[in-house]
């Protein structure tokens, strides 16, 4: 029977992660680094199971070769640190999961060999002896949290020397124990600067040269994080903002610059993103933008949350608008400001309802 391939990427640090940092942004921060990895699978590898942090991938019957094999790791690699820079620099909430998330690392090991078969519930998933093995060379001698180990058997089946090196790998030897047996491997420590990582989307910088065509201002008995939790989180936009059907947006997704959702308003579909302007140290600010409604060019709408003690802030909204049209404005004056006064203030004491009637800080998302 031909050897078949099991490859496991594991993101390394995720026990402390959860353990330190608010768990529900921390899962999602996870769920959305699972995806880019599954996404990253260029090779078409079977996923057999998520595993917590890691993702056990197999293809049966057949091994990668060994140019195949490099590609797809340095692939996966790429693509992780890539998503973690797109957190880093896009990165709205200031809890310590969304704070600490660019610290988290990725190790992947390869391994081969006769693998078995369980079914369960139209389920397909490998077992048996080498894949224990698989799953037991994650607990290693490698001094680091972000590599790749390759089997000393599957290194010798694609024949990758033991001392190859490129621009990203540079592999040495090493071994460990498990029950007594003495397990070969080679492994390469991941300079990540050493990754191709391509542009990601930066979030642009809003600039106004005139004031806020309508401001609210109104104090919060909650701490400011609180607060930016319930105007950022989009589960809970529903509870708050009044008129719209349905809010469709990435629910596993910690809201960040460049996050998109959508109002569905009488089957009318307005897209929003998440945008920012400067604020003053010590502030949090969430903005938003759209160009679907039909009375303005570009609607910007901001949050600014001012801490004020540590159980209580203020919060003052701004809208801003643009338009070439004569037209428009002349409507905007007579009739749409007046309508987004009203849309607005509504928001602000339903806001301002909820967090009273909860009064502790909302689970995120």
């Amino acid at each position: 029977m031909a050897k078949s391939l099991l490859f496991i990427p594991d993101i390394s640090g995720f026990t402390k992660f959860v353990q330190t940092t608010e768990v529900a942004h921390s899962q999602h921060v996870i769920a959305e680094l699972l995806e880019v990895l599954i996404e990253a699978n260029t090779e078409e590898l079977q996923l057999a199971e998520v595993e917590g942090d890691a993702l056990f991938f197999y293809r049966e019957g057949e091994l990668l070769s060994q140019e195949k094999l490099l590609a797809q790791i340095e692939n996966m690699f790429t693509a992780f640190t890539g998503h973690l820079k797109l957190l880093e620099k896009n990165r709205i909430c200031p809890c310590k999961a969304c704070a600490t998330a660019p610290k988290l690392e990725l190790k992947i090991v390869a391994h081969c060999g006769d693998i078995e078969f369980l079914e369960v519930q139209g389920n397909r998933k490998p077992f048996g002896k080498q894949v224990i093995e698989a799953h037991r060379l994650l607990k290693n001698s490698v001094e680091s949290d972000n590599y790749v180990l390759i089997s000393k058997e599957l290194s010798s089946d694609i024949e990758l020397p033991i001392y190859y090196y490129s621009k990203v790998f540079r592999f040495k030897q090493g071994k460990d124990t498990y029950d007594q047996k003495e397990v070969e491997y080679i492994y390469s420590i991941i300079d990540s600067n050493k990754l191709n990582i391509s542009e990601y989307s930066k979030a642009k910088e809003v600039v106004f040269d005139k004031p806020p065509g309508i401001v609210f201002d109104r104090n919060f008995a909650i701490p400011a994080e609180s607060l930016l939790e319930y105007i950022t989180n989009l589960s809970y936009r529903h509870l708050w903002v009044h008129g719209v059907d349905k809010f469709e947006y990435t629910e596993n997704e910690v809201t960040r610059l460049g996050s998109e959702h959508i109002c569905v308003i009488n089957n009318k579909h307005l897209n929003f993103v998440a945008v920012k302007k400067k604020v003053k140290p010590g502030k949090y600010v969430y903005g938003e933008m759209t160009r679907s409604i039909p009375i303005a060019d570009t609607l910007y709408q901001f949050y600014t949350i001012s801490p004020i003690s540590e159980n209580s802030c203020s919060l003052k909204i701004e809208l801003y608008w643009e338009t070439k049209s004569i037209l428009k404005k002349l409507l905007i004056t007579l009739f749409a400001k007046k309508v987004l006064m009203k849309n607005t203030k509504t928001g602000l004491d339903l806001l301002f309802k909820l967090t009273e009637d909860s009064r502790s800080i909302p689970s995120s998302k």
